[in-house]
């Protein structure tokens, strides 16, 4: 039997208040919103349904439930091809559930970026080739590349969390020309972060900084992986991922319980 090891972010509420302000925007992407309908309500309601007092419910209780507010990008999320655009090789882009599921069920390696951990910077083709060398790993078709940068490792509310290294237009390329299919990342974007982004085009009003890896794949169709956890705990290869997004229908992304078999 092999180790299942969980990629997946655990989602828990947050306090907006508690929230770095300069993150606001982000907070929509990080936290849910969740009304918790305790045992006590769930009576109610269940009165109410079979018109009955509570003492005819075991203790005087009912069920649990949650009413749950959430964005498709939320946590742990796969990204369709939609999000980056309606056309992918000048074919209609394909959403979260028209994502073949053979197709997420794949071989990965994971390639460490840690030594960029807190820096912003780009991962590089040349980063990328170093770190494939340094495991002996070459990517074939079909492949799921993981970007482990240690990320997951920072508080949600720490600043340092999204000041991760992200992929540009040429590395994001040239995973797909290896054949990769998935790209995932435990940072909270594939891309850099959106400040880093921001503060090139402003600069230099250069279109090309703008959101660059991710509109990458409107040439070449590759799903992407983000606010992954736990890359540490796998080896660099020789193991499969499961990345299964609920089939949310009609949409960019949706959340997903990704686990490695090791």
């Amino acid at each position: 039997m092999p180790k299942l090891i969980d990629l997946t972010r655990p989602l828990v509420t947050l306090d907006k208040k508690m929230f770095p302000p300069i993150l606001a925007p982000l907070f929509r992407i990080i936290s849910p919103e969740v009304d918790f309908v305790a045992n006590d309500r769930g009576a109610d309601i269940m009165c109410e349904l079979f018109c009955c007092p509570k003492s005819d419910l075991p203790d005087g209780e009912g069920w649990a439930e949650e009413m749950v507010t959430l964005s498709s990008h939320l946590g742990t999320h796969v990204d369709a091809p939609l999000h980056y655009g309606s056309t992918c090789g000048g074919a209609p882009a394909k959403t979260v559930d028209q994502i073949p599921l053979n197709e997420l069920y794949c071989d990965a390696v994971v390639l460490d970026m840690t030594h960029k951990k807190g820096s912003g910077d780009a991962i590089t083709v040349d980063d990328l080739k170093l770190a494939l060398d340094a495991v002996q790993y070459q990517i074939k078709a079909g492949d799921a590349v993981l970007i482990r940068t240690d990320h997951d490792k920072y508080s949600l509310t720490d600043p340092m969390r999204y000041n991760y290294p992200g992929m540009v237009r040429e590395s994001a390329l040239y995973l797909a020309e290896c054949g990769a299919k998935i790209g995932g990342t435990d940072a909270l974007g594939w891309d850099r972060p959106f400040p880093k982004m921001v503060a090139e085009y402003q600069k230099t009003k250069d279109k090309s900084h703008i959101w660059d890896a991710h509109f990458a794949y409107r040439e070449v169709e590759v799903y992407v992986i983000q606010q992954l956890v736990n890359l540490d705990r796998l080896p660099a290869h020789g193991f499969k991922v499961a990345f299964f997004p609920i089939p949310l229908v009609g949409a960019s992304a949706a959340p997903a319980r990704v686990v490695a078999f090791v």
